[in-house]
């Protein structure tokens, strides 16, 4: 596949109209998507660009542990700190890390982390993160190099020693959502089966649906991965689309579960990558909040 991966950049692409398609189909020929073609070219990752991922995914992490240790710190000694402020710093790490991305990572504190889509702003964050406050950090980017591929992590946090039942309560569901993704994809990679995208989100999203947390899921399990931090390639969703095209070896994608209240929000988001017999998780999951005192 090296020589088809290395034409993904001169891949050109034609919609076809539904009118054209029903008129083919009259003349008796079978019309069938080109979704799964189309990934080889454009979301199979090479080896080299597998190693970028990996490099920056450990960049990400370290950063990620750098922030925290500057919240819980600050918190501790009674200095004013806002989501922007930790935004700002995790900037500057980036580029000290040598990394890419086409946003600022997010910092969001307690009702703002039940907000998905957030994103703190100079005049847009809230007043200081406080003691007893959930923090969730999402972060993603890849080595400002061409050809680099993007990571993407989620993590949260915690700044009190006695968390609140809710907060506790509620963050084990969303842990036991992901593993469920991964342990799908994991094992019919190792039984050489096919898995689809729509798959993976049901699996998933099931777990949290039995507990009773369908109406807090806000989005889809999770997205490629690609020079894009939204690829081209299978995204785990059967929420937002019903993507029925296969993991292919060699793709990298996001599993994000979530869930969403008025007054916080809880999100676990890791990276996988499949081999041709195997999928591995590329960095390390979370498997509680992070105590932040």
């Amino acid at each position: 596949m090296e020589h088809l991966a290395g034409l993904r950049h001169s891949l050109r692409l034609a919609q076809v109209d539904a009118g054209t398609i029903e008129l083919v189909r009259q003349s008796g020929a079978d019309v069938v998507s080109s979704a799964d073609l189309v990934q080889r070219f454009a979301a199979v990752w090479r080896d080299a660009e597998i190693l970028t991922h990996n490099a920056a995914s450990r960049k990400l992490y370290r950063i990620k542990d750098r922030a925290f240790d500057a919240i819980a710190r600050r918190t501790r000694d009674g200095v004013a700190t806002t989501e922007y402020d930790i935004q700002q710093l995790m900037v500057e790490w980036f580029s000290e890390e040598g990394l890419a991305a086409d946003s600022a990572p997010i910092v969001a504190a307690q009702e703002n982390a039940g907000n998905p889509h957030y994103l703190p702003g100079r005049t847009a964050s809230r007043g200081p993160i406080r003691r007893g406050e959930l923090v969730l950090l999402d972060l993603w980017g890849k080595l400002d190099r061409p050809g680099a591929v993007y990571a993407d992590i989620t993590w949260v946090g915690f700044t009190g020693r006695d968390m609140p039942e809710p907060i506790d309560a509620h963050s084990r569901p969303s842990r036991a959502r992901a593993n469920a993704g991964i342990a799908l994809v994991q094992s019919r990679a190792r039984s050489d089966k096919e898995v689809r995208g729509y798959e993976v989100d049901r699996a998933a999203s099931s777990v949290l649906r039995d507990a009773g947390y369908g109406d807090y899921i806000l989005h889809r399990t999770g997205h490629s991965l690609g020079e894009s931090v939204h690829g081209t390639g299978v995204n785990m969703d059967d929420y937002e689309t019903h993507d029925d095209r296969r993991l292919l070896p060699g793709t990298g994608f996001t599993i994000e579960p979530g869930v969403y209240f008025s007054d916080f929000g809880i999100r676990s988001e890791i990276n996988m990558v499949v081999g041709l017999h195997d999928a591995t998780v590329t960095g390390p999951i979370q498997s509680e909040l992070v105590n932040l005192v």
